[in-house]
């Protein structure tokens, strides 16, 4: 477990790259740390096909950067620098590809095993998560096992692929405030199985935000609302 020896400017922050061996998965990670105090961070889960440093990630990364956050992501399965199957050119293989990168459980583990890193050397902190559709695979279950986590930013994602009857198990764990953003013509994930999870998340502070349009269309005005949200609840 170590940090790559190269550091980047990211927008007024500091950008550090590691890897970490978690079972024999190499979960290879980013840093992003404000050049002033930072005393929050933010987990960000990226999507399917997309990786830790995705365009719309560092869209995401540098609008927490603004409001103080330090931010931490990883690479899902088989995605960005992880090994595992070629999901770009196969992405039919997509549900082999989570189970044999870990499925559910060993993203938790991943997860955890990341936090656990970035806690070592920077302290712990008032914790948040945001990630859509895959990120929601990842952080709903996060949510569910890791005290550490705060408030959760979850969506686009239901009752539905890999892993779904634990994903609807775990929801009933979920204590945070949680906000949902949902796109009612959701044409990847059925809007009745992300109405479904949302009904089981436990969470006594639930929000549904719904809004017309395709899976990929989320209102550049849900996107800002959602790092307001996490800037009232990371304390």
């Amino acid at each position: 477990m170590s940090w790559k020896p190269v550091e980047e400017e990211f927008e007024g922050a500091r950008e550090r790259c590691f890897e970490l061996l978690v079972e024999g998965r190499p979960v290879p990670g980013v840093y992003w740390k404000p050049k002033s105090d930072s005393e929050r961070l933010v987990l960000l889960g990226h999507g399917g096909m997309g990786h830790k440093k995705v365009d719309y990630m560092l869209a995401m990364a540098k609008m927490f950067i603004d409001k103080g956050f330090s931010v931490m992501a990883i690479d899902g399965p088989s995605h960005g620098d992880r090994e595992g199957i070629n999901l770009t050119d196969n992405p039919e293989r997509f549900e082999e590809a989570w189970i044999e990168g870990g499925g559910t459980h060993g993203v938790v583990k991943d997860w955890s095993a990341a936090l656990d890193f970035v806690e070592q050397e920077e302290g712990a902190r008032p914790t948040g998560w945001w990630g859509l559709s895959m990120g929601t695979m990842m952080g709903l279950p996060v949510a569910a096992s890791d005290p550490r986590i705060k408030v959760a930013l979850l969506g686009l994602m239901g009752s539905w692929g890999p892993d779904a009857d634990l994903l609807v198990e775990m929801a009933q764990q979920v204590s945070c405030p949680v906000r949902c953003l949902v796109q009612w013509d959701d044409e990847v994930v059925p809007r009745s199985a992300c109405l479904e999870l949302y009904d089981k998340l436990g969470s006594k502070k639930k929000t549904l935000h719904a809004n017309p349009g395709p899976h990929s269309s989320v209102p550049q005005f849900e996107s800002v609302a959602s790092v307001d949200y996490l800037d009232r609840f990371v304390v």
